[in-house]
């Protein structure tokens, strides 16, 4: 008589499911073609971006002129100009390097010259002074020998007033400009690589910040910045084809007035 409560003599064992969705999956193929034309696709979009949008707003550099139509080349120079202020305001609160002392003499050659001196007196005394040196009238320049009657002394004009019309003649173009406390104005000279411009602005009795830059031709340059500069002189050599000039900002609290005159080798001058 069997056992009703018997366990059985197998074990029991749990069967796999196998689903229906998973039969019907089926694995893409990965081609080296497809691959290639998906990078080459998403490197002429990045390149595109870079191009049109990302150099001219950040750098200013718009080498297709998409940039000036957006309004992003101007963007992007107006970055760099204060970037490049920036950099001249944190250079001028660096600490001046403290100056080289004087070199003093050595304790024997201070004796030494003591000694010569001390021969000197001792044979102006014995030889006594010569009269040119001790009478202060025989020292004094005869008078000058009185102009002919009739003929009237004419003043020498003055070295100054010579140069100063002699530097005039070589200016070129003069421009003034006045500054509120934190306004700024950019003048450009339109040169061939390689000219010379002589140059001379000046912030008539106030001080200005500056950079002297160039751009064009794909490139751009700084020859030269100074913050708290009263006025400057000297020459402008066109390192390459395009706009080379300068920006002021007035960063005191009065209105100053930048007057810059030009002179040399350019095309025109560009100014607002």
């Amino acid at each position: 008589m069997t056992n009703r409560f018997e366990a059985p003599k197998a074990p029991l064992r749990a069967e796999p499911r196998v689903f229906a969705a998973t039969q019907n999956v089926q694995p893409v193929p990965a081609t080296s073609g497809g691959l290639i034309r998906s990078t080459l696709l998403a490197a002429g979009a990045a390149g595109a971006i870079l191009v049109l949008f990302w150099l001219p707003a950040e750098y200013g550099i718009d080498p297709t002129g998409v940039g000036a139509l957006t309004g992003l080349t101007e963007m992007g120079e107006i970055k760099q100009q204060l970037a490049a202020e920036a950099e001249a305001d944190a250079r001028a609160a660096t600490p001046a390097a403290v100056a080289p002392q004087t070199e003093v003499a050595a304790p024997e050659i201070l004796a030494r010259l003591d000694r010569i001196d001390a021969q000197l007196a001792t044979i102006a005394a014995v030889i006594g002074t010569p009269p040119g040196l001790s009478d202060p009238g025989a020292a004094a320049p005869a008078a000058a020998d009185p102009a002919p009657e009739g003929v009237a002394a004419v003043a020498p004009e003055p070295v100054e007033v010579a140069v100063a019309e002699a530097d005039a003649s070589e200016w070129r173009d003069e421009v003034s400009y006045t500054l509120p406390s934190g306004e700024g104005v950019e003048v450009k000279l339109v040169m061939e690589q390689g000219q010379v411009a002589r140059y001379a602005w000046t912030a008539n009795g106030g001080v200005v910040n500056f950079d002297q830059h160039g751009d064009g031709s794909g490139e751009e340059i700084s020859y030269e910045q100074g913050r708290a500069v009263p006025e400057k002189t000297g020459e402008l050599v066109a390192a390459f084809t395009g706009n080379h000039g300068w920006f002021w900002r007035n960063r005191t609290d009065e209105p100053v007035t930048v007057t810059l005159r030009t002179g040399g080798e350019y095309q025109e001058l560009r100014a607002p």
